[in-house]
């Protein structure tokens, strides 16, 4: 068994242990954020993380209405530029702690005042000393170059920060659920096993989501790119109309992550878009009705949409690590790629 596959099989455990170690940590950093009346929030990341970042700024604008921006870090290692972030809450995101250039977001942000939190898998990292507030992803050592149960610690740490920051018991509940979804997902694993045979020798292909899913869409496509060498591609299905729809014709594979929530009738209506382009489906969502629609169709678990990306995510990490092994390639081992990559 790869490493890959072993740490996607952890993630129920890592996520329980998490939702009860670092719950009174977020509460704390809640307290703080609302003393502080922060009136925006500016989050810096790379890679996986800042997929999270991506999920955040959503979880955040949706449910308290903070303004969120994703930070360009280049902005201040390579153009030397000063930010202003008083009143702000600065969030930087990396599963090693290491990543240099939003550690410089982070310094900014303490010159300027901010409240400044780190979330990262090493508590002993240097982007852990950098912080005010440090969230920890308790995933344990994680070996794969993939990154799998990070991501989905990462995603529930900012979850119960949105659900603290909101007032929102209905949004906890949701993630205390997760655990428990998260092994009915891994029962997928002989479903998809088998379905990724059918895609042994595809070259390319497109991965859809929208709103709270539109960063599994990315993180998925970086799965696949990292661990099979597809060319593979996350769009919001919003954007996706706004022109790349044109490079899909007949036989074309479309993946679609089209839970139940605001986005499920967009995500419907974009899948019968692309059939009539002759395109094939593989649809991941808790709907019977667009799961009908799919040449392969995978069905979640039914969760709440805001937990819907934690669910979904797993079961696109085995579809990616399934297709590598199915393609002769090991997940383990991407080639030219390190576990820490440190850009300036």
């Amino acid at each position: 068994m790869s490493r890959m596959l072993t740490e996607i099989r952890e993630q129920p455990g890592v996520l329980r242990r998490l939702l009860q170690e670092e719950a009174e940590n977020i509460r704390s950093l809640a307290a703080r954020i609302r003393e502080r009346q922060c009136r925006y929030a500016v989050i810096a990341a790379r890679g996986t993380s800042d997929h999270a970042a991506t999920f955040a700024k959503y979880a955040l604008e949706v449910y308290t209405g903070l303004p969120v921006a994703l930070a360009a870090p280049s902005v201040i290692t390579l153009y030397q530029g000063r930010l202003s972030l008083q009143d702000a809450l600065v969030i930087g995101i990396s599963q090693s702690g290491e990543a240099a250039d939003v550690g410089e977001i982070l310094r900014q942000g303490r010159e300027s005042g901010a409240v400044v939190v780190t979330i990262t898998n090493e508590p002993e990292s240097t982007m852990a000393r950098e912080a005010d507030h440090l969230l920890l992803c308790r995933a344990g050592k994680e070996t794969a170059l993939a990154a799998t149960k990070t991501y989905t610690s990462e995603l529930a740490l900012l979850g119960l920060l949105v659900a603290a920051l909101a007032g929102r018991d209905d949004l906890a509940g949701a993630l205390a659920g997760v655990p428990d979804a998260l092994e009915a997902c891994l029962a997928l694993a002989p479903r998809i096993k088998q379905a990724v045979e059918r895609y042994a020798y595809m070259g390319e292909c497109v991965v859809l989501g929208r709103g709270l899913n539109y960063p599994t869409a990315l993180e998925a496509a970086l799965k696949l790119q990292e661990t099979s060498y597809v060319q593979a591609q996350g769009f919001s299905a919003a954007d996706f109309l706004h022109g790349p729809i044109a490079i899909v014709d007949r036989g074309f594979p479309a993946i679609i992550v089209a839970p139940a929530g605001r986005s499920y009738q967009q995500m419907q209506a974009m899948a019968g878009q692309l059939l009539a382009r002759g395109a094939e489906l593989i649809v991941l969502s808790d709907q019977r009705e667009i799961l009908g629609l799919a040449r392969t169709g995978l069905e979640l678990p039914a969760v709440d949409e805001f937990a819907s990306p934690l669910t979904s995510i797993v079961a696109l990490q085995l579809f990616a690590c399934f297709l590598a092994e199915a393609r002769g390639l090991d997940p383990d081992k991407p080639r030219g790629l390190r576990k820490v990559t440190v850009t300036r």
